[in-house]
């Protein structure tokens, strides 16, 4: 009898993640076996609650919020260059008896907006937030060529440290600047939720002129009961097109998968699935 492959994904809230069922499809379509659960895990618990799961025969963990940073923390030097350009990271695996680390976010956000026709390449970009999220995915935002990427956070401090971070990682053509929402102006191509806003209920301190008619709204998290208040914030600003970030769950849990089982998903067909699972739940 076959032994399934352990995995999980950590995070403090977690009730919300879809990740289980997800990767539970990618191992019906690639024909592999696997236990795949969700476990909340308290702050100062974290480094140990990791070192656990793999001291006892786990293969592969998915780490979300708050916990990007100590899990990138956690694998020392055995990072990958996504990981570390992002200077966080959400996938851990155990190689050799150490801890190892990728960062898939920004591919999957980056592929969720290649299949959504959103033009990433000399885009004006409004990147909301600075913590773990943030700094995952702006390294791939830069490589794709956005020709201005904004960083706006509630603490305007945090928002300049990444902002000379990614001033490093981007190429010269690129302007880079930062803000705190008090001060934040102009219009923008593509607008990016990577706070846990929508998780609480919370609306962003976003001006409607920051929208317009043809502006993109990305929210990376997404809900099972619908709209996040982020995109209902920018749908009433009248943004036409908005995004939850499901399809970045998605693709970033397909890299994931590969980096762990050297099988790459179809992560289309996954998507669609799961969409119309969501659908069908509300």
């Amino acid at each position: 009898m076959n032994t399934p492959r352990k995995f999980a994904v950590l995070g403090n809230p977690i009730k919300h993640s879809l990740s289980p069922r997800l990767h539970a499809l990618f191992a019906q379509q690639t024909g592999l076996l696997i236990e795949y659960s969700k476990q909340c895990v308290e702050p100062a618990h974290f480094c140990d609650h990791v070192k656990q799961f793999f001291a006892s025969g786990g293969s592969g963990l998915n780490i979300t919020l708050p916990f990007k940073e100590q899990a990138y923390a956690l694998a020392q030097s055995r990072i990958s260059n996504r990981a570390r350009a992002a200077g966080s990271a959400n996938t851990l695996w155990q190689e050799n008896g150490e801890i190892h680390a990728c960062n898939t976010d920004g591919v999957g956000l980056v592929n969720d907006m290649l299949r959504q026709h959103i033009i990433l390449r000399d885009s004006r970009v409004l990147l909301i937030g600075a913590g773990g999220a943030t700094r995952g995915v702006m390294p791939a935002l830069l490589q794709a060529g956005c020709a201005h990427l904004h960083i706006v956070n509630r603490t305007e401090e945090k928002a300049h440290v990444l902002a000379a971070q990614a001033v490093a990682l981007a190429d010269r053509q690129t302007q880079v600047t930062a803000s705190a929402f008090s001060t934040l102006q102009g219009s923008w191509d593509i607008i990016v939720n990577a706070t846990a806003s929508s998780l609480s209920g919370q609306i962003l301190p976003l001006a409607d002129s920051l929208f317009r008619t043809d502006s993109v709204a990305y929210d990376m998290l997404y809900t099972t009961d619908g709209d996040t208040p982020f995109l209902q914030q920018a749908r009433n600003a009248g943004a036409t097109h908005t995004s939850d970030g499901l399809g970045m769950l998605v693709y970033q849990g397909a890299e994931s998968f590969r980096i762990w089982n050297q099988i790459e998903p179809d992560a289309a067909p996954i998507l669609t699935a799961l969409r119309t699972e969501l659908t069908r739940s509300i």
